[in-house]
């Protein structure tokens, strides 16, 4: 027997379009899918937990009636906001102790996106500390884990959300991507995680990231499911500080489209760390390649597009961009921080600003010619981490931050290229180790491609289809 929580986003949505299913009976399947599984992994995914909003918004929706012409195809759909995402009258807490007690008087574009689209958000889910580790450990809470071994990580800093979605106690969910956010998730989770090009969505109004690193983007178990949420979550407002052209269509409709034969390049040399490649990554890195060959795509080797320089440029302005989290903090504030989130800021603040300028400047510039060297392509293949979900706990160090640092790196060496480069990746849950632990791979396009990146995507997805493929809790 089929259960709501087996349908994808979209069918559930069909389903209330169809009337066949009331958003409030969508609503309580899942809060209650909550209540029945280990408190730990629930906890872990969720950081509030709004039933009573929840049901009221839900009863919201489904007096509206029968949604008409152009709305989204996930109005009623349930979901849940990232704790990094400002919701108005509901706890933002950004991960940390210092928010234990903050309530937004407004929203952000993120969230008034999935409000203006009708679909029903269940509360937030958990991230790190102002979302900076690729780890789900916020001080105070269990951790964030995947739902195929809950002893191992999730990782982040959408790890929330990735465990929610795989676990079956969402089917959808937004997350937010400045160096591998929603992809390291997903890879974790074995879900589909889509970073769309820089600008495609608003930053407001907080607009806190001054280097163009970050994006919102889409967490799920299908490609269409991913390009649905684009459609919700996408679109600028004036006073965004740069945006992307409009797409011919929806980017649902570009997953039903065929691609074409494409040029691939791909590399597995890792980008930002000298790290150990796990053999079961570059089997899903060798199979995956295999697999757009047979499509009909053209699969070649080409050099890693950003040299080892760009990454001490890249670590000045991520840590400038935790300064100025934690700048505004009083110093009885600051005692509640974790020790990494300190020591990146105090190696922020030892920035100065015409150092960070520059540092902005030769960032662009690298990714200026990472651009033009991968321009004659239309595709780029890498794994999307070097290794499977680690066990929890494996990086973090708070004795020792800078070691802490370092062990992210060679965890996520190949996603922060592409929030460099500004490009849209998503990371596909293409394989699985012997003893079952997802491995993601990763494509991107060139910026403002997301279309014929979804096209792909869902052309790999009908070869090799990973949606019947659940976790032990489903």
């Amino acid at each position: 027997m089929t259960d709501l929580h087996d349908l994808a986003a979209l069918e559930q949505g069909d389903l209330v379009r169809k009337g066949e299913v009331d958003p409030a009976e969508l609503t309580d399947h899942y809060l209650e899918r909550a209540a029945r599984l280990d408190p730990e992994l629930v906890g872990g995914a969720f950081v509030h937990l709004d039933g009573d909003g929840a049901r009221r918004r839900a009863r919201e929706v489904a007096a509206i009636g029968p949604v008409g012409e152009g709305a989204s195809p996930l109005a009623g759909v349930p979901t849940a906001i990232k704790d990094l995402n400002l919701t108005a009258g509901v706890p933002t807490r950004f991960g940390s102790p210092v928010f234990a007690d903050h309530v937004p008087t407004v929203s952000d574009a993120v969230t008034l996106a999935i409000e203006a689209a009708g679909m029903v958000s269940l509360g937030k889910t958990s991230t790190p500390e102002f979302g900076s580790p690729c780890y789900t450990e916020p001080e105070g809470r269990p951790p964030a884990v995947t739902p195929w071994d809950t002893t191992r990580m999730a990782g982040g800093s959408s790890g929330g959300a990735a465990a929610a979605v795989a676990a079956g106690l969402l089917p959808v969910a937004p997350g937010s991507d400045g160096g591998g956010s929603i992809r390291i998730p997903a890879s974790c989770c074995g879900l589909v995680g889509l970073k769309p090009t820089r600008g495609r969505i608003s930053g407001f109004p907080m607009y806190g990231d001054p280097v163009g690193l970050a994006t919102s983007g889409s967490i799920a178990r299908t490609v269409a499911d991913a390009a649905a949420l684009l459609d919700v979550l996408a679109g600028r407002r004036a006073g965004d500080p740069s945006w992307a052209p409009e797409p011919s269509g929806t980017f649902l409709e570009a997953t039903r489209r065929d691609p074409g034969r494409l040029r691939v390049g791909r590399f597995v040399q890792p980008v930002i760390a000298d790290a150990e490649v796990h053999p079961e990554v570059r089997v899903a890195y060798d199979e995956a390649s295999r697999l757009l060959a047979g499509l009909g795509h053209a699969v070649e080797d080409v050099p890693v597009p950003l040299p080892p320089d760009a990454v001490p440029v890249f670590e000045t302005c991520w840590s400038v961009l935790t300064a100025l989290s934690v700048t505004p903090l009083a110093p009885e504030q600051r005692e509640l921080l974790r020790p990494l989130t300190r020591w990146l800021a105090e190696r922020g603040e030892a920035v100065s600003g015409p150092a960070f300028g520059l540092a902005i400047g030769a960032l662009r510039r690298y990714a200026a010619d990472a651009l033009v060297a991968l321009a004659p392509y239309d595709l780029v293949l890498t794994p999307t981490l070097a290794q499977p979900p680690l066990p929890v706990g494996a990086i973090r160090d708070d004795a020792d931050p800078a070691a802490d640092f370092a062990a992210q790196m060679m965890f996520t060496p190949y996603t922060s290229a592409w929030n460099v480069t500004g490009m849209p990746a998503v990371s596909l849950p293409l394989h699985q180790t012997p003893d079952g632990l997802p491995v993601g791979v990763m494509l991107a396009a060139r910026p403002a491609e997301e279309e014929l990146l979804l096209s792909v995507a869902a052309q790999v997805e009908a070869a090799a289809p990973w949606r019947d493929r659940h976790p032990p809790v489903w």
